[in-house]
């Protein structure tokens, strides 16, 4: 992933968790804020608590796949924040998944599906 599509910023980080846009699951965590950027921004914050670094590097890729493979369905510019929980380490890819959605329609970021 390019270094202009990553939030590495501590003060990024601290305004998101502030100011932007929150939905839950039980494996994931998406903090959004609306940007004038070209494109969007992800970024990734795995606890100490989820595991060992072997596990947190693993949901950190797994994060970062799920923000790829749906980057283009998302409706505008946005800075996002994908917060790994305990469940996400040994969670089914397609649940994971699901739940990445869900969150980003919970967000009104995606476009509904029937």
């Amino acid at each position: 992933m390019k270094a202009s599509c990553t939030v590495k910023e501590n003060h990024i980080f601290r305004r998101m968790y502030r100011k932007g846009k929150c939905a839950v699951r039980s494996g994931v965590v998406v903090y959004c804020a609306k940007t004038n950027r070209p494109r969007c921004r992800l970024g990734v914050t795995v606890s100490t608590k989820v595991g060992k670094a072997v596990v947190r590097n693993r949901v950190r890729r797994r994060f970062r796949e799920l923000f790829r493979l749906h980057a283009g369905e998302i409706k505008g510019s946005y800075d996002v924040i994908l917060v790994g929980r305990g469940r996400s380490a040994d969670m089914p890819w397609a649940k994971l998944e699901g739940q990445y959605l869900a969150c980003l329609r919970e967000l009104g970021m995606v476009e509904d599906r029937p």
